[in-house]
């Protein structure tokens, strides 16, 4: 069982920049308390993103603030190109690169200004140099629940790009419900219907949804077999480039214990997700206005 936490995803759209030091400070209490796996930074252009455009300079006081880089858990670098790639494999620390491809030739041109095809070819470029660099790539599948911009849309679309991602390679897949379209139902039928298509691949969710009906998303996934979860402490972020309403992240105070509930192992203890819930709170409360 994986829990991602995914500071990045939730810091991106704050009006406010946090400094350096305190999203080191942050991610270094995530380790500590438990967080094995964390979506931390981002590599693409600090124009669009302003938050992240100080990448490097989080993973380097990270790496210095542990007594050895090597115990990080796994750092989880976002790129859009191949600029952003080059970034994040000279940064020290990042373990894995992630890469948003999407089903939805309108959602890449809003968030990478690139075509279907375009990113298919980046995808298999990025896949071809993180391998020949001894780093993991994931890759999320946007827009993988549907979309908001009336385009053709199913399962078989899924299933099609999934079949494609395995050819090339790629052997960890999350399912993003980038615009919080999903319902418990078609989180679980999508989930289902793909999982036996692809026993090689580590097939995830990462899923944004509304608090009322998050832990009935979270079941329906762990229901159909999925045993990793994207997810982010008070349930802050979402894609500021879906162009619909943001909607947030599936809350990870909602995750672990939904989960513990069904006899998950999981690394984070419940008194551990009180103390990062607490400490997410604070940094919202105060970068959030």
């Amino acid at each position: 069982m994986k829990i991602i936490e995914c500071p990045r995803d939730a810091w991106q759209g704050l009006p406010q920049v946090i400094p350096t030091e305190v999203k080191v400070e942050y991610l270094r209490r995530l380790i500590e308390l438990g967080f094995r796996h964390i979506d931390a930074v981002s590599f693409v252009s600090p124009k669009h993103v302003p938050q992240m455009a100080d990448s490097e300079a989080v993973m380097k006081g990270l790496c210095a603030s542990l007594p050895t880089c090597a115990d990080s858990p796994e750092i989880i670098g976002i790129v859009l190109n191949e600029k952003g790639l080059e970034r994040a494999l000279a940064s020290p620390g990042v373990t894995t690169i992630g890469y948003p491809h999407s089903v939805s030739a309108t959602f890449l041109r809003a968030n990478a200004n690139i075509s279907l095809s375009e990113s298919r070819s980046l995808t298999e470029r990025l896949q071809k140099e993180t391998q020949a660099a001894a780093r993991n790539l994931v890759v999320y599948v946007s827009m993988a629940f549907g979309n908001p911009y009336q385009e053709a849309w199913g399962p078989d679309t899924v299933q099609e790009t999934l079949g494609w991602l395995r050819e090339i390679g790629v052997r960890t897949v999350s399912l993003a419900d980038t615009v919080g379209n999903a319902t418990p139902e078609t989180v679980g039928d999508l989930f289902a219907a793909l999982k036996d298509r692809a026993t090689d691949v580590e097939l995830g969710v990462h899923l944004h949804s509304r608090h009322e009906d998050a832990a009935e998303k979270i079941l329906a996934a762990f229901e159909a077999g999925c045993r990793r979860f994207d997810s982010v402490l008070t349930g802050l972020g979402g894609c500021p480039f879906a162009g619909d309403q943001l909607v947030g992240n599936i809350p990870t105070e909602i995750v672990v214990p939904t989960l513990a509930r069904r006899g998950a192992a999981l690394d984070v203890s419940v008194a551990s997700l009180d103390h990062a819930t607490t400490m997410a709170q604070e940094m919202c409360s105060k970068y959030a206005r």
